[in-house]
């Protein structure tokens, strides 16, 4: 569980630091579809790091689950994309662009919140 609060830590600090970045680029809308891309994202990349990290250690499903995770983060993105045209008031490509934004950097950062857990893990 201390792998998952050090990566929660992380995650919320990108998406300070992105939004941070971004705010003197982006109207009210952009803004709100930024805070309404992070809303989206982080729970479920939350909720797959801990389905992963619950996994290490047993390399069928390690691959298992994070086939799962990215399965979810690929459905999200196609529901977000399909569904744009029905979100009032947001601007539908800050909106889709910071869900993939999210996702790729938060999957980077991932193997290095492994590591953490620790590395012996891996050569069994």
């Amino acid at each position: 569980m201390k792998a998952l609060g050090h990566y929660a830590a992380a995650t919320s600090l990108v998406v300070i630091v992105v939004f941070g970045v971004m705010l003197p680029f982006l109207d009210g809308t952009g803004r709100a579809s930024l805070v309404s891309a992070a809303v989206i994202t982080v729970p479920i990349q939350w909720a797959s790091f801990l389905l992963v990290v619950r996994a290490l250690g047993e390399p069928s499903q390690f691959l298992l689950r994070w086939g799962i995770g990215i399965l979810a983060r690929m459905l999200v993105v196609g529901a977000v994309g399909l569904l744009l045209p029905r979100l009032a008031g947001m601007d539908g490509g800050v909106l889709l662009l910071s869900v993939c934004g999210f996702f790729f950097v938060f999957l980077l950062l991932e193997p290095v919140f492994f590591r953490s857990k620790g590395t012996e893990r891996f050569a069994q």
